[in-house]
């Protein structure tokens, strides 16, 4: 059955792409995925949906100041500091 299949042109990865996504690697603290992972696990959506959109409720208050941090990019100093808020706030 084996010799059946050509796998010679075949790709890894998704078989269908996330428009609008893109896969990376990140290193983050024991702690804080496991703070991520409890609380998604109960509100029954996946840990790494609810760090984006804890990013993205960051992104969007800081470009909400105004147009000077408009341009500014999301630095590792913003970003431990929207973690801590939001392991604080739980």
């Amino acid at each position: 059955m084996r010799k059946q299949y050509d796998f010679s042109a075949g790709k890894r990865g998704a078989v269908i792409a996330s428009p609008g996504k893109t896969r990376i690697t990140i290193m983050l603290d024991d702690d804080v995925i496991e703070h991520f992972r409890a609380k998604a696990e109960a509100q029954g959506i996946g840990y790494q949906t609810m760090i984006n959109a804890v990013l993205r409720s960051a992104l969007q208050e800081t470009r909400g100041k105004g147009k000077a941090n408009e341009d500014r990019p999301l630095t590792v100093a913003v970003l431990r500091k929207v973690l801590r808020e939001e392991l604080h706030a739980s």
